[in-house]
């Protein structure tokens, strides 16, 4: 039996029961076809790092599922967006000596040619899968160009030579990148929080100086020595670094560090780089050596320069790298810390990450607004997540992202940038959705009908038309419109003093309201197409992503 299989086995027990009703209800899953499901589940949340909600809404395993049992799909960036698609297979046997089907991966292979070409009919497609590759090929039409991420998945060992000739006459190139995940790399990723204690070999000389009860290093370490270093912690060292990896393809900076590593510059590597800054809780090292230190540091942790140390790593594992390259040097800042350092790591975290976008959710939780809003919330009998937990949201929960989208939506009628724009929720945004009079009772209120809304996409009636699995943020724009009216007062005064009158009318009007949005998107589809029975599942796709529909409602 291997350990870390056996690991992950129990993990599926717990996350079956989490996952059991949506699966009987939304995918009509159950019985011994749950753990199979529990396992794409599980995947999908641990390597994209997203809430329960968003990693199941990924699932399209099924009947008409083409192979891939779950589709992700970036934001648009820089003119580009990543798509992930999972395939898994997971066998009950906890030995972990099967490899990754051939035929697996001559289904992915189909599935991109097919998937990715707006061109091809969608015949024999489940609804969930249709309505994730039709937004893909609605962003292919607008100019966009996919950055495809083709993940096999299992519980034994990677798939065998034979597929990787498949990939190799797959003629798809850098815009596809194949990548293997196991209970090995699931379990790394779920002991992050263990602490990494571990030497660094630095080259040449170092400066070492203490200041503000802190001590600063900074010197180079080879390439090979980061490589060396990720090989054997992973993610573990990267567990309060703010975004996961962003990957290769598609990400324009890393793409920029590979080129560089791997051509004749590799040596000024040292120079085009930004670096990389790690804290610890202790650092040692012989100070009466002149140079070539070997550090040793205690619960190290990478705080910006992730992304730097995993592409190095990964164009240094699959690439056949020049000697030039492996002689390549990386400047390095290591800070250690005050044992109390949490406002203190935050800050230096917000100040050193910018070579690629940051998701600034986490780095806003401590802000006033975001505070008072809390305090605001639970009074009315709700907790409010600043920052993301690592257990599920009970009904009685609202997460910080979650009521960015829902108030945008709702109460701020952008609901194409509540949908598409959740990189600026935090950002660019951030001002016009928490607004200084933001009250808890309005952000309970558009989390509530956004819920609505959301749950309606998910789970379509019969009689839907088919642009609800697309508009749920359209919806709850009208359907929040709706609210308003009946309680004849304008958003100003929805507050704790009408909250449970409100509360009480999406329960009992809630299906009112929702109907009342379907008529009036079908009106302005209507005006906007002339005949809506003539538009076609990418134009759905690209309508409510934009904002031109609003106008008409």
């Amino acid at each position: 039996m291997n350990i870390h299989a056996a690991i992950i086995d129990q993990r599926l027990g717990t996350v079956c029961e989490e996952i059991r009703e949506r699966a009987h209800d939304e995918l009509n899953i159950s019985g011994d076809k749950l753990k199979p499901l529990a396992f794409v589940f599980l995947v999908v949340k641990t390597l994209l790092d997203i809430p329960d909600d968003d990693a199941f809404d990924c699932l399209t395993e099924g009947g008409g599922d083409f192979g891939v049992d779950a589709i992700h799909l970036s934001e648009e960036r820089d003119g580009e967006f990543t798509v992930s698609l999972f395939q898994a297979k997971y066998k009950q046997s906890l030995e972990a000596n099967s490899n990754f089907p051939e035929d697996g991966i001559q289904k992915l292979i189909h599935a991109i040619r097919y998937l990715f070409d707006p061109a091809s009919t969608m015949e024999h497609v489940n609804d969930r899968l249709k309505v994730k590759v039709e937004e893909v090929r609605s962003l292919i039409r607008d100019g966009y160009i996919p950055q495809v991420r083709a993940m096999a998945c299992n519980n034994g060992l990677r798939w065998n030579d034979a597929a990787d000739e498949e990939i190799a006459r797959s003629g798809f190139g850098n815009q596809v990148t194949w990548e293997y995940i196991n209970h090995d790399r699931l379990v790394m990723i779920m002991q992050a929080a263990k602490p990494v204690n571990d030497s660094l070999r630095l080259s040449g000389k170092a400066m070492v100086e203490d200041f503000n009860f802190s001590r600063v290093l900074v010197g180079r370490m080879a390439v090979t020595e980061v490589a060396a270093l990720i090989e054997r912690h992973g993610e573990r060292l990267l567990e309060r670094n703010i975004r996961r990896y962003l990957g290769l393809q598609g990400n324009r900076v890393n793409e920029g560090i590979r080129n560089t590593l791997k051509s004749e510059e590799s040596g000024n590597f040292y120079f085009y780089n930004n670096g990389i800054t790690l804290i610890c809780e202790k650092f040692s090292y012989n100070a009466l050596q002149a140079g070539d230190y070997q550090v040793k540091v205690e619960n190290l942790q990478i705080i910006n320069g992730g992304q730097t140390c995993m592409t190095i790593y990964k164009t240094l594992k699959e690439s056949m790298c020049s000697s030039a390259a492996l002689d390549a040097h990386v400047l390095i800042r290591l800070y250690q810390l005050p044992g109390d350092n949490e406002d203190q790591v935050r800050r230096i975290t917000f100040a050193t990450n910018s070579q690629n976008p940051v998701d600034l959710r986490d780095l806003r939780a401590n802000d006033d607004r975001q505070l008072r809003l809390q305090t605001d919330i639970e009074q009315l009998g709700y907790r409010y997540q600043r920052k993301r937990m690592d257990r599920s949201l009970q009904p009685n929960d609202i997460s910080a992202g979650v009521a960015a989208e829902a108030i945008l939506s709702v109460w701020r009628q952008r609901p194409h940038q509540a949908k598409f724009f959740a990189r600026e929720h935090f950002g660019k945004l951030y001002d016009m959705v928490f607004t200084d009079d933001l009250t808890g009772a309005q952000t309970i209120l558009a989390v509530l009908i956004y819920r609505f809304a959301e749950n309606r996409r998910k789970r379509p009636q019969p009689n839907d038309p088919f642009f609800v699995r697309y508009a749920s943020c359209f919806l709850a724009m009208g359907m929040g419109s709706s609210l308003l009216r009946e309680l004849q007062i304008e958003l100003p005064r929805l507050d704790h003093r009408v909250f449970q009158n409100a509360k009480q009318l999406i329960e009992t009007n809630g299906e009112k309201y929702f109907q009342s949005a379907v008529g009036d998107i079908e009106r302005a589809l209507g005006l906007l197409y002339g005949s809506p029975d003539d538009i076609s599942l990418q134009q759905l796709a690209a309508t409510f992503r934009r904002g031109d529909l609003i106008r008409y409602l």
